[in-house]
């Protein structure tokens, strides 16, 4: 089955489920389930399944800023032959939150978090561009966050 195929086989029951998670990750089953119309159990059976198949994950998200890593960037990457080897090296990054890869002008796009502009600087000349592969970067410095959403899916 398509990972398209997969998406659209989640009910409108189990679309409920995830929009009440994503407005409150820590609301009881017991809430949801008067909330959808479901038993507190098979909301539980629910979720549970949801998770086991990866279509979601229950996390706290930390904003950056409250836990002092105050600068941020999103890289772009060009790479010299395959592109594995390149993530799986940013993956293992801690300061990587995000690493994708791309068609156009860059393979990879990758966002890291840092404590400051010097920390910044040390990630993309000491880190990053130092991994085999990596033939060039350019970094876009976040100036301010204006949207942030978990929203999806559940529409």
């Amino acid at each position: 089955m398509s990972r398209r195929n997969e998406a659209a086989s989640l009910d409108d029951l189990s679309r409920r489920i995830i929009e009440q998670l994503q407005e409150d990750g820590r609301r009881p089953y017991s809430t949801i389930a008067k909330a959808v119309g479901l038993s507190e159990a098979a909301v539980r059976q629910r979720v549970q399944k949801l998770t086991d198949a990866g279509v979601i994950q229950i996390v706290a998200v930390t904003d950056p800023l409250q836990v002092g890593m105050f600068q941020q960037a999103m890289v772009g990457i060009t790479v010299d032959g395959p592109v594995d080897e390149v993530t799986k090296a940013l993956a293992d990054i801690p300061e990587t939150s995000y690493v994708v890869v791309t068609a156009g002008s860059f393979d990879i796009l990758c966002e890291i978090v840092c404590a400051d502009h010097e920390h910044l600087t040390d990630m993309l000349f000491n880190r990053i561009r130092t991994i085999p592969g990596v033939r060039g970067t350019e970094a876009f410095v976040y100036l301010g966050l204006r949207k942030q959403t978990y929203q999806w899916g559940a529409q």
